[in-house]
């Protein structure tokens, strides 16, 4: 996609793959885009078109047939979600999905799908790995945002493993690359190319940046999606996410990397995971995101809204 594509904005306001944040009480990040949004990311970013989707409701209980919480919620969300995305490319624009919690990346690759073979960018805190071979699906109830990774290489319930006209996987393994996890001593870590939080302090953004794109050349992926969950920024840059941690990015060296990939020209579009408002009531976080967000994204906004 060429790195002047006008930008289309799609909120994805869902909070379905996570627990509850307490007994009774709903995880907070379907509040994200609006919280960017408010904070000014539709003024910086200059979106030819703002799609808004639904937010779905949130189901405490296990689902039927699943043992996913909100399996049967987020297939259906991920169904829509992937037609917004499929419109967005349709119409030559660069998608950036505003969430949510990482489950959004369904159907963010679901749409890039239908547009043929499709490589993954996965940054995040975590390598959200957890899959039936590697957990007791029957001990308690999974939660896709820690699957997603999982599931979109095809690991799991065949409900949010197989998706009509693309199939299984979404995305192969060896056309993954994931960033930023601090999971070093994971019994089971990704079958993918993988840079973790540890590696990165040790090599330099700039490398880092240069490593993942001589990738991308090798594989001959010329068409990527990049996933970007806030929790692998360090914690003590943005508290405000489900699951925080240390070490991790900053955000001037989250905007050059993705900066860098968004300009080779190679990512398709994005989405944002994971930002959680009513961790951040005085929202302290949403102007530092947005910041991020639109200095990387430089490429894409000197082209005038709508041309």
């Amino acid at each position: 996609m060429a790195a002047d594509a006008a930008v289309e904005l799609i909120t994805a306001p869902w909070n379905l793959g996570l627990r509850p944040s307490t007994p009774a009480h709903e995880p907070g990040t379907w509040r994200a885009p609006q919280a960017l949004l408010s904070a000014g990311l539709e003024a910086r970013l200059r979106p030819a078109l703002v799609v808004e989707l639904d937010r779905p409701p949130y189901d405490f209980d296990a689902q039927p047939a699943t043992r996913i919480r909100n399996g049967v919620t987020i297939r259906e969300h991920t169904l829509r979600l992937g037609d917004a995305v499929e419109a967005a490319l349709d119409a030559s624009r660069f998608p950036v999905v505003l969430g949510g919690d990482c489950s959004i990346l369904l159907g963010c690759l679901l749409g890039a799908r239908r547009h043929g073979h499709c490589g993954l960018v996965h940054l995040d805190g975590h390598s959200d790995f957890r899959h039936p071979g590697n957990h007791d699906a029957g001990a308690s109830l999974g939660s896709a945002a820690g699957m997603d990774l999982a599931l979109a290489t095809g690991r799991g319930e065949l409900l949010l493993t197989h998706w009509p006209v693309v199939g299984r996987p979404l995305v192969a393994d060896e056309d993954v690359v994931q960033i930023g996890d601090r999971e070093e001593d994971d019994e089971e870590t990704p079958p993918v190319t993988r840079f973790t939080a540890q590696e990165i302090q040790r090599i330099g953004i700039a490398d880092l940046g240069e490593q993942v794109v001589r990738h991308l050349e090798r594989r001959g992926l010329d068409r990527v999606w990049l996933h970007l969950d806030l929790d692998v920024l360090d914690e003590r840059v943005l508290p405000a996410v489900d699951s925080p941690g240390r070490p991790g990015l900053d955000f001037p060296q989250l905007a050059e990397l993705v900066s860098t990939l968004v300009g080779t020209g190679r990512v398709v579009g994005l989405d944002v995971a994971i930002y959680d408002p009513e961790l951040d009531p005085d929202g302290t976080y949403a102007g530092p995101i947005v910041d991020c967000l639109a200095s990387a994204l430089t490429p894409l906004t000197t082209m005038k809204a709508g041309a």
